[in-house]
Protein backbone atom coordinates (compact mmCIF):
# COMPACT_ATOMS: atom_id res chain seq x y z
CA UNK A 1 0.00 0.00 0.00
CA UNK A 2 3.48 2.32 0.35
CA UNK A 3 4.16 2.08 -3.16
CA UNK A 4 4.35 5.12 -4.98
CA UNK A 5 2.82 6.81 -1.92
CA UNK A 6 3.60 9.94 0.62
CA UNK A 7 4.44 9.00 3.88
CA UNK A 8 5.12 12.21 6.47
CA UNK A 9 7.00 11.15 10.09
CA UNK A 10 6.34 14.01 12.76
CA UNK A 11 9.03 13.45 15.17
CA UNK A 12 10.87 11.39 12.67
CA UNK A 13 14.85 12.69 13.28
CA UNK A 14 13.79 10.03 16.61
CA UNK A 15 14.41 6.19 17.03
CA UNK A 16 11.00 5.16 15.87
CA UNK A 17 11.72 7.79 12.75
CA UNK A 18 15.18 5.76 11.95
CA UNK A 19 13.22 2.31 11.97
CA UNK A 20 10.74 3.29 9.46
CA UNK A 21 13.32 4.72 7.44
CA UNK A 22 15.65 1.18 7.70
CA UNK A 23 12.38 -0.71 7.06
CA UNK A 24 11.05 1.49 3.75
CA UNK A 25 13.89 3.22 2.43
CA UNK A 26 14.68 -0.26 -0.08
CA UNK A 27 10.89 -0.29 -0.75
CA UNK A 28 8.99 1.69 -4.28
CA UNK A 29 7.68 3.93 -1.21
CA UNK A 30 7.54 7.46 -3.69
CA UNK A 31 8.64 9.70 -0.72
CA UNK A 32 9.29 9.77 3.45
CA UNK A 33 8.91 12.77 4.10
CA UNK A 34 10.98 13.64 8.10
CA UNK A 35 9.35 16.56 9.69
CA UNK A 36 10.85 18.12 13.47
CA UNK A 37 12.17 21.08 14.56
CA UNK A 38 15.92 19.55 15.02
CA UNK A 39 18.01 20.93 12.31
CA UNK A 40 21.21 19.66 13.37
CA UNK A 41 19.72 15.85 13.64
CA UNK A 42 17.89 16.64 10.34
CA UNK A 43 21.21 17.51 8.90
CA UNK A 44 22.90 14.23 10.35
CA UNK A 45 20.41 12.19 8.73
CA UNK A 46 20.62 14.25 5.16
CA UNK A 47 24.38 13.47 5.38
CA UNK A 48 24.28 9.55 6.63
CA UNK A 49 21.36 8.11 4.27
CA UNK A 50 22.64 10.22 1.09
CA UNK A 51 18.88 9.21 -0.09
CA UNK A 52 16.73 11.45 -2.57
CA UNK A 53 13.47 9.49 -1.33
CA UNK A 54 14.06 11.56 2.36
CA UNK A 55 13.15 14.97 2.11
CA UNK A 56 13.10 16.96 5.73
CA UNK A 57 11.01 19.77 6.77
CA UNK A 58 12.03 21.87 9.86
CA UNK A 59 9.20 22.77 12.06
CA UNK A 60 7.17 22.23 14.67
CA UNK A 61 3.38 20.57 15.41
CA UNK A 62 3.03 23.61 17.67
CA UNK A 63 3.17 25.96 14.44
CA UNK A 64 -0.12 24.16 12.44
CA UNK A 65 1.80 26.37 9.11
CA UNK A 66 4.75 24.70 9.34
CA UNK A 67 2.69 21.41 9.63
CA UNK A 68 0.55 22.43 6.91
CA UNK A 69 3.87 23.35 4.31
CA UNK A 70 5.12 19.70 4.99
CA UNK A 71 1.49 17.96 4.72
CA UNK A 72 0.73 19.47 0.89
CA UNK A 73 0.70 16.02 -1.17
CA UNK A 74 1.44 13.48 1.28
CA UNK A 75 -0.82 10.24 1.07
CA UNK A 76 0.06 8.81 5.31
CA UNK A 77 1.06 10.25 8.24
CA UNK A 78 2.78 8.63 11.30
CA UNK A 79 2.56 11.44 13.64
CA UNK A 80 5.73 10.49 16.47
CA UNK A 81 6.65 13.56 17.86
CA UNK A 82 6.24 14.49 20.94
CA UNK A 83 7.66 15.03 24.57
CA UNK A 84 8.81 11.98 25.79
CA UNK A 85 10.74 12.49 29.65
CA UNK A 86 8.75 11.66 32.40
CA UNK A 87 10.40 14.19 34.49
CA UNK A 88 10.88 17.37 32.41
CA UNK A 89 7.50 17.11 31.42
CA UNK A 90 6.70 16.94 35.39
CA UNK A 91 8.25 20.22 35.53
CA UNK A 92 7.58 21.71 32.66
CA UNK A 93 3.91 20.63 31.95
CA UNK A 94 2.74 23.30 30.15
CA UNK A 95 5.13 22.45 27.42
CA UNK A 96 4.31 18.74 27.38
CA UNK A 97 0.57 19.96 26.72
CA UNK A 98 1.44 22.48 23.75
CA UNK A 99 3.36 19.39 22.30
CA UNK A 100 1.14 16.42 22.67
CA UNK A 101 -1.94 17.95 23.18
CA UNK A 102 -2.46 20.98 20.99
CA UNK A 103 0.51 19.76 18.21
CA UNK A 104 -1.55 16.39 18.21
CA UNK A 105 -4.59 18.31 16.89
CA UNK A 106 -2.41 20.77 14.69
CA UNK A 107 -1.44 17.25 13.25
CA UNK A 108 -4.77 15.71 12.67
CA UNK A 109 -6.64 19.13 11.51
CA UNK A 110 -3.85 19.59 8.86
CA UNK A 111 -4.44 15.83 7.92
CA UNK A 112 -7.96 16.68 6.81
CA UNK A 113 -7.73 19.67 5.09
CA UNK A 114 -4.95 17.93 3.10
CA UNK A 115 -7.06 15.01 2.29
CA UNK A 116 -4.58 12.63 4.05
CA UNK A 117 -5.49 9.28 3.46
CA UNK A 118 -4.58 7.53 7.19
CA UNK A 119 -3.19 9.11 9.87
CA UNK A 120 -1.48 6.57 12.68
CA UNK A 121 -0.73 8.54 16.39
CA UNK A 122 1.41 6.92 18.36
CA UNK A 123 0.96 6.82 22.25
CA UNK A 124 2.53 5.22 25.43
CA UNK A 125 1.34 3.29 27.90
CA UNK A 126 1.58 6.02 30.56
CA UNK A 127 -1.68 7.38 28.86
CA UNK A 128 -3.34 4.97 30.97
CA UNK A 129 -3.88 5.62 34.14
CA UNK A 130 -1.66 8.38 34.13
CA UNK A 131 0.09 9.72 37.19
CA UNK A 132 2.61 12.10 35.69
CA UNK A 133 2.03 15.10 33.18
CA UNK A 134 3.52 13.17 30.44
CA UNK A 135 1.09 10.14 30.43
CA UNK A 136 -1.71 12.96 31.07
CA UNK A 137 -1.13 14.56 27.83
CA UNK A 138 -0.91 11.48 25.93
CA UNK A 139 -3.78 10.21 27.18
CA UNK A 140 -5.45 13.36 26.18
CA UNK A 141 -4.18 12.98 22.84
CA UNK A 142 -5.63 9.97 22.38
CA UNK A 143 -8.63 11.73 23.23
CA UNK A 144 -8.14 14.23 20.74
CA UNK A 145 -7.82 11.60 18.17
CA UNK A 146 -10.79 9.82 18.93
CA UNK A 147 -12.86 12.67 19.18
CA UNK A 148 -11.62 13.91 15.37
CA UNK A 149 -12.42 10.84 13.80
CA UNK A 150 -15.47 10.52 15.67
CA UNK A 151 -16.12 14.12 14.25
CA UNK A 152 -14.54 13.77 10.73
CA UNK A 153 -16.42 10.58 9.46
CA UNK A 154 -19.80 11.76 10.60
CA UNK A 155 -19.43 14.34 8.00
CA UNK A 156 -17.99 12.79 4.88
CA UNK A 157 -14.29 13.05 5.24
CA UNK A 158 -12.41 9.85 4.28
CA UNK A 159 -9.03 10.57 6.62
CA UNK A 160 -8.84 7.52 8.87
CA UNK A 161 -7.42 8.19 11.94
CA UNK A 162 -6.27 5.20 14.48
CA UNK A 163 -3.74 5.23 16.87
CA UNK A 164 -1.28 2.59 19.10
CA UNK A 165 0.25 2.31 22.92
CA UNK A 166 3.44 0.61 23.57
CA UNK A 167 5.70 0.41 27.19
CA UNK A 168 8.98 0.16 26.73
CA UNK A 169 10.92 0.13 24.15
CA UNK A 170 14.65 -1.52 24.26
CA UNK A 171 17.19 0.94 23.59
CA UNK A 172 15.48 4.23 22.13
CA UNK A 173 16.76 7.18 23.12
CA UNK A 174 16.08 8.07 26.98
CA UNK A 175 15.72 4.54 27.83
CA UNK A 176 17.55 2.64 30.60
CA UNK A 177 19.21 -0.41 28.82
CA UNK A 178 22.06 2.08 26.61
CA UNK A 179 22.52 4.02 30.38
CA UNK A 180 23.11 0.53 31.90
CA UNK A 181 25.60 -0.27 29.34
CA UNK A 182 27.52 3.28 29.63
CA UNK A 183 27.46 2.26 33.40
CA UNK A 184 28.85 -0.92 32.76
CA UNK A 185 31.54 -0.27 30.31
CA UNK A 186 32.80 2.95 32.43
CA UNK A 187 33.19 0.74 35.57
CA UNK A 188 30.52 2.90 37.94
CA UNK A 189 27.35 1.64 39.87
CA UNK A 190 24.35 0.57 37.77
CA UNK A 191 21.76 2.79 39.02
CA UNK A 192 18.19 1.19 39.23
CA UNK A 193 15.34 2.96 40.74
CA UNK A 194 13.32 0.19 42.37
CA UNK A 195 14.43 -3.41 41.77
CA UNK A 196 10.78 -5.02 41.38
CA UNK A 197 9.52 -2.36 38.71
CA UNK A 198 8.38 -4.36 35.71
CA UNK A 199 8.79 -2.77 31.84
CA UNK A 200 7.69 -4.36 28.72
CA UNK A 201 10.26 -5.48 26.63
CA UNK A 202 10.08 -4.15 22.72
CA UNK A 203 12.58 -3.75 20.28
CA UNK A 204 12.23 -0.82 17.64
CA UNK A 205 11.26 -3.20 14.89
CA UNK A 206 8.45 -4.87 17.06
CA UNK A 207 7.13 -0.84 17.35
CA UNK A 208 7.34 -0.16 13.89
CA UNK A 209 5.48 -3.67 13.64
CA UNK A 210 2.84 -2.31 15.29
CA UNK A 211 2.36 0.66 13.28
CA UNK A 212 1.92 -1.19 10.15
CA UNK A 213 -0.93 -3.98 11.98
CA UNK A 214 -2.74 -0.52 12.91
CA UNK A 215 -1.98 1.26 9.53
CA UNK A 216 -3.61 -2.38 7.86
CA UNK A 217 -6.06 -3.31 10.21
CA UNK A 218 -7.10 -0.29 12.06
CA UNK A 219 -10.93 1.20 11.95
CA UNK A 220 -11.21 5.07 12.53
CA UNK A 221 -10.74 5.64 16.10
CA UNK A 222 -8.69 2.07 16.83
CA UNK A 223 -5.88 1.92 19.17
CA UNK A 224 -3.66 -1.10 18.90
CA UNK A 225 -1.91 -2.18 21.77
CA UNK A 226 1.27 -5.35 21.06
CA UNK A 227 1.46 -8.01 23.41
CA UNK A 228 4.83 -7.95 24.84
CA UNK A 229 6.71 -10.00 27.61
CA UNK A 230 7.98 -7.92 30.37
CA UNK A 231 10.86 -7.92 32.98
CA UNK A 232 12.25 -6.08 35.99
CA UNK A 233 14.49 -3.49 35.91
CA UNK A 234 16.75 -5.79 38.35
CA UNK A 235 16.70 -8.44 35.70
CA UNK A 236 17.49 -6.22 32.78
CA UNK A 237 20.43 -5.03 35.11
CA UNK A 238 21.82 -8.52 36.12
CA UNK A 239 21.18 -9.73 32.56
CA UNK A 240 23.46 -6.88 31.11
CA UNK A 241 26.34 -7.71 33.61
CA UNK A 242 26.12 -11.44 33.15
CA UNK A 243 26.54 -10.88 29.22
CA UNK A 244 29.16 -8.13 29.80
CA UNK A 245 31.06 -10.19 32.12
CA UNK A 246 31.08 -7.42 34.68
CA UNK A 247 30.77 -7.08 37.99
CA UNK A 248 29.56 -3.52 38.80
CA UNK A 249 27.92 -2.88 42.03
CA UNK A 250 24.20 -2.54 41.30
CA UNK A 251 22.94 0.50 43.70
CA UNK A 252 19.65 1.64 44.14
CA UNK A 253 18.50 5.17 43.96
CA UNK A 254 14.55 5.11 43.95
CA UNK A 255 12.03 6.03 42.52
CA UNK A 256 12.18 9.05 39.90
CA UNK A 257 9.65 12.18 39.50
CA UNK A 258 6.36 10.56 38.02
CA UNK A 259 7.54 6.92 37.72
CA UNK A 260 5.11 3.75 37.61
CA UNK A 261 5.99 0.64 39.39
CA UNK A 262 4.43 -1.58 36.46
CA UNK A 263 3.04 -0.10 33.07
CA UNK A 264 -0.34 -0.71 31.90
CA UNK A 265 -1.24 -0.98 28.50
CA UNK A 266 -4.76 -1.68 28.63
CA UNK A 267 -7.19 -0.50 31.57
CA UNK A 268 -9.98 -2.21 32.74
CA UNK A 269 -13.01 0.04 31.17
CA UNK A 270 -11.16 -0.74 27.73
CA UNK A 271 -10.55 -4.34 28.00
CA UNK A 272 -13.89 -4.89 28.69
CA UNK A 273 -14.52 -3.87 24.71
CA UNK A 274 -11.28 -4.84 23.85
CA UNK A 275 -10.85 -7.68 20.87
CA UNK A 276 -8.15 -10.23 21.05
CA UNK A 277 -6.71 -10.05 17.49
CA UNK A 278 -4.20 -13.18 19.11
CA UNK A 279 -0.57 -10.62 18.92
CA UNK A 280 -2.79 -7.54 19.62
CA UNK A 281 -5.70 -5.98 21.56
CA UNK A 282 -7.68 -3.77 19.19
CA UNK A 283 -9.81 -1.36 21.47
CA UNK A 284 -12.76 0.26 19.80
CA UNK A 285 -13.38 4.17 19.46
CA UNK A 286 -15.99 4.86 22.20
CA UNK A 287 -18.80 5.32 19.30
CA UNK A 288 -21.70 7.34 21.98
CA UNK A 289 -22.76 10.38 21.07
CA UNK A 290 -24.24 13.21 23.84
CA UNK A 291 -27.74 10.70 24.19
CA UNK A 292 -27.01 10.70 27.85
CA UNK A 293 -29.43 7.73 28.46
CA UNK A 294 -26.72 5.97 26.96
CA UNK A 295 -24.34 6.92 29.78
CA UNK A 296 -26.49 6.23 32.62
CA UNK A 297 -28.99 3.20 31.26
CA UNK A 298 -26.54 1.72 29.69
CA UNK A 299 -23.53 1.23 31.08
CA UNK A 300 -20.86 -1.56 30.94
CA UNK A 301 -21.65 -4.52 33.36
CA UNK A 302 -18.58 -6.97 33.54
CA UNK A 303 -16.08 -4.62 34.52
CA UNK A 304 -15.44 -5.43 38.08
CA UNK A 305 -14.53 -9.06 36.70
CA UNK A 306 -11.99 -7.82 34.17
CA UNK A 307 -8.02 -7.09 34.94
CA UNK A 308 -6.40 -4.57 33.13
CA UNK A 309 -3.33 -6.06 30.62
CA UNK A 310 0.16 -4.82 32.39
CA UNK A 311 3.83 -5.69 32.46
CA UNK A 312 2.75 -7.35 36.06
CA UNK A 313 0.54 -9.46 34.79
CA UNK A 314 1.83 -9.85 30.93
CA UNK A 315 4.30 -12.71 30.74
CA UNK A 316 7.45 -12.28 32.60
CA UNK A 317 10.55 -13.26 31.65
CA UNK A 318 13.66 -14.62 34.03
CA UNK A 319 17.42 -13.74 33.21
CA UNK A 320 18.49 -16.58 30.25
CA UNK A 321 14.85 -14.88 28.50
CA UNK A 322 16.02 -11.11 28.99
CA UNK A 323 19.14 -12.09 28.07
CA UNK A 324 18.82 -13.81 24.91
CA UNK A 325 15.62 -11.21 24.34
CA UNK A 326 19.04 -8.19 24.96
CA UNK A 327 21.03 -10.18 22.54
CA UNK A 328 18.53 -9.10 19.65
CA UNK A 329 20.01 -5.47 20.14
CA UNK A 330 22.77 -4.71 17.35
CA UNK A 331 25.02 -2.91 19.73
CA UNK A 332 24.93 -5.76 22.34
CA UNK A 333 26.15 -8.27 20.14
CA UNK A 334 28.94 -6.60 18.75
CA UNK A 335 30.04 -5.68 22.68
CA UNK A 336 29.45 -8.89 23.86
CA UNK A 337 29.76 -11.57 20.81
CA UNK A 338 32.30 -9.28 18.62
CA UNK A 339 29.95 -8.75 15.78
CA UNK A 340 30.52 -6.36 13.39
CA UNK A 341 27.93 -3.66 13.62
CA UNK A 342 25.74 -2.78 10.60
CA UNK A 343 26.28 1.09 9.91
CA UNK A 344 22.99 2.50 11.92
CA UNK A 345 21.92 6.57 12.49
CA UNK A 346 21.80 6.71 16.32
CA UNK A 347 19.41 9.70 16.81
Amino acid sequence: MFNGKTLLITGGTGSFGNAVLRRFLNSDIKEIRIFSRDEKKQDDMRQFYNNPKIKYYIGNVREKRSVDNAMRGVDYIFHASALKQVPSCEFFPIEAVNTNVLGCQNVLESAVEHNVKKVIVLSTDKAVYPINAMGMSKALSEKVMVAKSRDINGNGSSTIMCGTRYGNVMASRGSVIPLFVNQIKSGKPVTITEPMMTRYMMTLEDAVELVLFAFNNGNPGDIFVQKSPASTVETVAKALLELYKAKNEIKIIGIRHGEKIYETLVNREEMAKAEDLENYYRIPADTRDLNYNKYFTEGQSKIGTIEEYTSHNTKQLDLEATKDLLLKLSFIRADVLGEKQEAVYAP
